[in-house]
């Protein structure tokens, strides 16, 4: 059967760059994902935009990406991000800069913009604030910024253009994978058992470490060997959605059924609907099995179609 090999490149906004460049040069991936956004660092981010109309994007993006486009230089992955932030175009343009500077000519960067719906909200102060559980107009601080969480579909389209490199802002983290998924296998975007299949494998390597042992380390109760050297996972994709997880061998950390267990249960309030811009994802009857030396077989996710409700970050002072 058909499979496409994914790696993790990152888990939130500070995370290390030398795990990613490792599965970059010795991981025989397709595509590598760097999730790095969180509702702080959105708003962080748009806080910047307006201090600097040329910024807004991660603060490390340029140290990350000196090292990604050498790797790229010798290496055939496909990037595919969210440090784009609160400026994707600004993002992209910089790479570009920086794969010029290296005589990198021959790369196609791609940017992703529609989260930002800052200019919008008038359209939405009656729904209601989800920590509040009251309308959106009661909020009394200024509004800084509006970012929803869209879903792959621009992912798509931009890997169907060809592109090497994809600059996001604030897509859904699932969606980084999931996109990739959709346009390796050529996926209906109305076959939600298989696109509730790749959001549970994009949920297990959008915080990098986590399913590798970082979350669940507990030293003296459930160690993780070589903690110092945790090394970030991949996962085997098959074309129906299945997959398996596993990391470098030279890598520390670990592989197994908790570790990966921990992770399919993190944030998610209810395992049978986990609403996603692209799919309402369904991990209630996923089965999670050691089938080798830190190898994780997982199967069985399953979804439905989506409420056509986008969970937006909204940043305001208070």
């Amino acid at each position: 059967m058909k499979s496409v090999r994914i790696g993790s490149g990152a888990g939130y906004a500070g995370d290390r760059i030398e795990p990613a460049i490792e599965l970059m040069e010795h991981g025989d991936l397709d595509y590598i994902i760097f999730e790095c956004l969180a509702e702080r660092t959105i708003s962080i981010a748009q806080k910047r935009k307006q201090r600097d109309p040329n910024h807004g994007y991660n603060d490390l993006f340029e140290y990350r990406f000196d090292k990604i486009l050498d790797v790229l230089k010798k290496k055939k992955v496909k990037v595919i991000t969210n440090m784009g932030a609160a400026n994707p175009e600004a993002a992209a343009c910089k790479c570009r800069e920086m794969a010029t500077a290296k005589g990198i000519e021959n790369l196609k960067i791609c940017y992703i913009t529609g989260d930002d719906v800052s200019s919008r909200l008038a359209e939405y102060k009656n729904l209601t604030v989800l920590e509040t559980g009251r309308p959106l107009s009661e909020i009394k601080g200024e509004i800084l910024s509006a970012n929803g969480y869209i879903g792959a579909q621009g992912i798509v389209e931009a890997l169907n253009d060809d592109a090497d490199i994809i600059i996001t802002g604030r897509v859904a983290d699932p969606s980084l994978t999931l996109g990739a998924l959709i346009y390796h296998f050529n996926w209906s975007m109305e076959d939600y058992t298989r696109l509730g299949r790749g959001t549970l494998v994009g949920h297990l390597l959008e915080c990098a470490g986590q399913v590798t042992g970082g979350y669940y380390a507990d030293p003296g109760k459930k160690d993780v060997p070589e903690l110092w050297n945790l090394g970030f996972p991949i996962a085997e994709v098959d074309e129906e959605g299945n997959c398996i997880i596993s990391k470098l061998e030279q890598a520390g950390g670990l592989v197994s059924v908790d570790t990966v267990k921990e992770q399919v249960l993190y944030e998610i309030q209810d395992p049978e609907n986990y609403y996603t811009p692209d799919v309402i994802a369904d991990f209630s009857k996923v089965t999670v099995t050691q089938i080798g030396d830190n190898l994780v077989q997982v199967q069985n996710a399953d979804g439905k179609a989506p409420n056509g409700f986008f969970k937006t970050s909204i940043g305001y002072h208070d």
